[in-house]
């Protein structure tokens, strides 16, 4: 086995109007997804397709009553706020106060990074085409998780698994995997606590906000593992791993890793490799622990009685993917993957700093620590903050992330060029090929669409016309590019997939 596995990525972008501190940020996010509809052509495409979502489904075997639910859970529910589909296959929409991208369905995490880079170009040309409303003010948009008000907001990872592997393993055995893997995934806080009350850096900045360590929810009681069983996919077949416990990554490296790792931990779950457990004793105070800890020094209990380092712990990890690997195979990818994360776990124990080339939180901490020499200044000082929060602002001359890339400072996976094309284009090896080829050459006749079907309102129906696409792998260019090719309207697409 090895890293392909199909997943993606959804990332909710932090808001703000400049000189407007108290602007409704709904509005405002609507105005960045209107304004990049409008200037695509895309205001009349094809509506989201609620019909076939279920965010109230739980993995342990039960629906939570929609009366008890906390009213973000239900994200079945067309609020009538922007909502569009790209023809790379990505969502562009407004999810409550943010506006939010996922990323289509690839194959592979180095896929995710470029398509996750695209979508923060989308979001740049968004919010600058929103500028232009008259008597609006700029928008500025961040890829980061906190307000620093106490409030947190997420970025999330997709990945498709089995059906049948029991829920339990996969809580066993990714729960100390998803505490300590926050040493390269970190994105950097100044402050600790979720409101920020104690004075320090920390690795994380999502850690502070997970309070129990399975459950439902995403907003509120947020679980180490999310419970949500919602496939967008044949449910006998499959689940989708809905994990909330993640940074939002400016790094392409961070990216890569974040994806990467985790794809071998779910395959080492689902071969049922990995045999011992490394249950950590306290999951909760561990992911605030090891946060709190830029020094990576601080050791965690196992429910064995072991104490561990947060490095050692992913260490182990390591071991077991590299062993597994040898058992069953590799690739490219794979081989680059274990690389990758075992010369970061041995940097990382040496000295942090070796990393900043390729770490969102050792490089916002190199940024930081010269911001203090230089000024003379202790962590409550309003200035970090400034510089925390400027990290992740997503606009090429102002966001210091992209000025580190911009100065040979932060390594790349990627070329503009590359990440300009997945704007526009989609993967060529899952069912989002087939998504965005429709809403590219077919708009006018597609009347809505989802993850696991798009509707067609074609002339000469009385009523619309669904294509499922519950398969993942398939609706790819190598199964449908033909049709494309030769396919001049709609009709004949749905005719040639049909035969009707």
């Amino acid at each position: 086995m090895t890293v392909r596995r199909v997943q993606g990525s959804e990332v909710e972008y932090g808001i703000a109007v400049q000189g407007q501190p108290h602007a409704n940020p709904m509005v405002a996010s609507t105005h960045v997804v209107n304004s990049y509809a409008a200037a695509h052509d895309l205001t009349r495409r094809a509506r989201w397709d609620f019909e076939e979502e279920s965010p109230l489904r739980d993995a342990r075997g039960f629906d939570l009553s929609r009366e008890v639910a906390d009213p973000s859970q239900l994200t079945d529910e067309d609020m009538g706020l922007a909502n569009i589909i790209l023809t790379n296959g990505a969502r562009l929409y407004v999810d409550h106060a943010h506006p939010e991208y996922s990323s289509p369905e690839v194959t592979n995490p180095l896929d995710v990074v470029l398509w996750e880079k695209a979508g923060e170009n989308v979001m740049r040309l968004g919010a600058e085409l929103a500028a232009q409303i008259p008597g609006t003010q700029p928008i500025v948009l961040y890829k980061n998780n906190i307000d620093n008000k106490g409030a947190s907001y997420g970025s999330h990872e997709n990945y498709l698994m089995r059906r049948d592997v029991p829920f339990d393993q996969i809580v066993e055995h990714l729960t100390p995997f998803f505490v300590t893997r926050q040493v390269f995934t970190g994105a950097g806080r100044v402050g600790q606590q979720q409101d920020g009350s104690v004075h320090a850096f920390q690795i994380s900045q999502r850690a502070d906000y997970f309070e129990v360590g399975v459950g439902l929810e995403t907003t509120l009681k947020r679980p180490i593992i999310n419970t949500r069983d919602e496939p967008h996919a044949d449910p006998k077949k499959y689940r989708r791993l809905h994990v909330i416990i993640g940074d939002a990554n400016c790094s392409e490296t961070a990216i890569y890793l974040k994806h990467g790792t985790t794809s071998l931990v779910l395959a080492m779950i689902e071969a049922g490799f990995i045999t011992r457990s490394l249950a950590l004793a306290s999951p909760v105070t561990a992911v605030h622990d090891i946060s709190h800890d830029p020094t990576l020094s601080h050791k965690v209990e196992l429910a064995d009685g072991r104490s561990v380092t947060a490095l050692e712990l992913q260490g182990e990890y390591l071991e077991l993917a590299r062993a597994f690997v040898a058992r069953e195979g590799s690739d490219e990818q794979t081989d680059d993957v274990l690389q990758r994360w075992e010369s970061i776990l041995d940097r990382l124990a040496r000295d942090p700093m070796e990393c900043v080339r390729e770490l969102d939180w050792v490089a916002k901490l190199a940024l930081l620590e010269r911001y203090r020499e230089r000024d003379n200044l202790d962590w409550d000082h309003a200035k970090l903050h400034l510089v925390d929060l400027q990290y992740h602002d997503i606009r090429l001359h102002k966001g210091l992330y992209h000025q580190l890339v911009r100065t040979g400072r932060m390594d790349r996976l990627f070329t503009e060029e590359q990440i300009a094309a997945a704007v526009t284009d989609p993967p060529r090896d899952t069912r989002a090929y087939f998504r965005g080829m429709c809403l590219a050459k077919f708009s006018k006749d597609i009347a809505a669409a989802s993850w696991d079907s798009v509707i067609f309102d074609l002339p000469g129906h009385d009523s619309l016309q669904r294509i499922p696409t519950m398969e993942p792998l398939r609706g790819t260019a190598e199964h449908v590019g033909g049709l494309f090719e030769t396919s001049t309207t709609a009709s004949e697409l749905f005719s040639a997939i049909t035969g009707r």
